[in-house]
């Protein structure tokens, strides 16, 4: 079992810049990729962006050239510094791990709120 836990969010103005950050425990070892996902008010939950074990990112084209996702193995924590920020990007940001059976473990959610 891995156990997630998201921090960081909060409401910015539109053009500010957020830092989330998800600590993950627990089976650590099993963990093969981590990312974040989103679920905007009255919408399904999307990707954002996901880091493999290797290092690569892969982002949605609405995070292109403004978010970035980082992990610090040390800490097991994953990043997620979002940028230029739009009222559309208000939503609730959830961490997502999943291990190398192809299970799925998600944290609670963190909100982000941006105001124009």
């Amino acid at each position: 079992q891995v156990q997630l836990v998201e921090s960081g969010g909060g409401l910015v103005q539109a053009g500010g810049s957020l830092r989330l950050s998800c600590a993950a425990s627990g089976s650590i070892i099993a963990i093969k990729t981590m990312g974040w996902y989103r679920q905007p008010p009255e919408k399904q939950r999307e990707l954002v962006a996901v880091m493999t074990p290797g290092g690569t990112a892969n982002f949605a084209d609405f995070a292109k050239g403004r978010f970035t996702i980082s992990r610090d193995n040390a800490k097991n924590t994953v990043y997620l510094q979002m940028n230029s920020l739009k009222p559309e990007d208000t939503a609730l940001y959830y961490c997502n791990s999943k291990d190398f059976l192809g299970r799925d473990y998600w944290g609670k959610g963190t909100l982000v709120t941006v105001s124009s």
